[in-house]
C-alpha cells in the first residue's frame, strides 16, 4: 500500500501538471488568435460584379445612402442655421467647388463631396482608386485609399484622392466607393455601394 506522503505527492504533481497544461492551452489560444486577425479584402465575389456608377446622377433620387455625391477639385464650409441668423447647428454643409470629371495632372488632390440622408450610427465611407488600361480594364495596383468616420449627427463629409507622385499619370481612372458601420472592414467587397470614374487630362 502506498504511503499517505506518497499520495500526497502524487496529488501535488497531477495539480502542478493540470495548471502547466491549462496554461499551455491559454498560450497556444492566445497565439491562434493573433495569426487570425482581422484580414482586408478587395474581393470576395465569385467572377465579375458590376456596381453601381455614381458618374451620372438625378436630382431627388439619392445614390445608396448618397444624397449626391460629386467628384471636386476643392469644398466650401458653409454652415446651416436653425432659420434665425447666427444660430448655427453642429453640422457644417459643404458646397464642392469646380465639380466634374475631368482634372489636370498637377492639381495634389481630388475630392469626392458628399451629403448623405440621416444616420442613425456612426459610419465610416472609405475610397480606392486605381488606373483603367485602354480596354477599361483596371489595373490590380491599388493607388491610394481614404477613409474618413462619420459620427450619426452630422450629414457631409469628403474623401480625398491624393496623387502618388509629383503629378497624376494622364489616363482614365476609376475610385470604388465603400460604407460600412465603424468596427468592420472598410475595403471589403461586400460594403463596395458604387464606382465614380475621372480622366486626367493635359491642359490645354
Amino acid at each position: 500500500m502506498r504511503s499517505e506522503a506518497t499520495v500526497r505527492r502524487m496529488t501535488e504533481v497531477c495539480v502542478v501538471a493540470g495548471m502547466l497544461s491549462i496554461t499551455l492551452y491559454c498560450q497556444q489560444v492566445g497565439e491562434a488568435k493573433e495569426l487570425l486577425l482581422l484580414k482586408e479584402q478587395e474581393s470576395t465575389e465569385v467572377g465579375s460584379t458590376q456596381s453601381p456608377s455614381f458618374d451620372d446622377q438625378q436630382t431627388g433620387i439619392p445614390q445608396s445612402l448618397f444624397t449626391w455625391v460629386k467628384m471636386a477639385k476643392g469644398f466650401d464650409v458653409e454652415w446651416d442655421t436653425f432659420g434665425r441668423k447666427g444660430w448655427y447647428t453642429q453640422d457644417p454643409r459643404l458646397k464642392p467647388i469646380g465639380p466634374g470629371s475631368v482634372f489636370t495632372p498637377e492639381i495634389p488632390t481630388i475630392y469626392i463631396v458628399f451629403e448623405v440622408a440621416p444616420l442613425e450610427d456612426p459610419t465610416q465611407f472609405g475610397v480606392q482608386w486605381y488606373r483603367e488600361e485602354p480596354n477599361s480594364q483596371m489595373r490590380q495596383e491599388q493607388l491610394g485609399k481614404d477613409v474618413l468616420e462619420l459620427p450619426g449627427h452630422e450629414r457631409y463629409g469628403y474623401l480625398e484622392m491624393t496623387r502618388s507622385g509629383d503629378r497624376w499619370i494622364v489616363g482614365n481612372y476609376v475610385a470604388k466607393i465603400y460604407i460600412a458601420p465603424i468596427g468592420q472592414q472598410p475595403f471589403h467587397a461586400v460594403n463596395q455601394v458604387g464606382t465614380m470614374r475621372f480622366r486626367v487630362l493635359p491642359p490645354e
